[in-house]
């Protein structure tokens, strides 16, 4: 006989440990001391939908999710330079890919009158969308 934990056990694991990250989440905005605390409030960091920015607001949208996959890729291969898994001139190569991705997304937040800490969302609770920088 094994220790295998059945799928239904391992089911039952995900669900408490769901369970107990809810009850630490505020269920309603009035749940959240700090909404209710006097005091000015920042405005909220939305993106707007007026017909006037909507393709500068689409394009941040898009513009974040591509700079949250090039610091994953980044990482990812920062890990497999530091294992030794890639040749000198695979390091160079995705050394340059990665400079001129990192330009790349500089020349389109320029053109749509972003930056980069634009790009990080403010996600409440769980903090901001992007790592701080290094």
């Amino acid at each position: 006989m094994t220790d295998t934990p059945r799928p239904s056990d391992r089911f039952d694991e995900v669900a408490e440990a769901a369970t107990r990250a809810f009850r630490l989440l505020p269920a309603t905005p009035r749940d959240d001391p700090r909404l209710l605390a006097p005091g000015p409030r920042g405005p909220a960091r939305r993106i707007s939908t007026s017909p006037d920015t909507v393709e500068r607001d689409l394009m941040k949208l898009v513009l974040t999710i591509v700079e949250l996959l090039r610091q994953l890729i980044e990482r990812q291969a920062l890990h497999r330079v530091e294992s030794g898994d890639l040749t000198d001139a695979q390091e160079e190569t995705l050394g340059a890919t990665l400079m001129a991705l990192h330009d790349r997304m500089t020349e389109l937040c320029t053109r749509y009158g972003l930056t980069l800490q634009d790009l990080n969302l403010d996600l409440g609770p769980l903090g901001t969308l992007l790592p701080p920088p290094d």
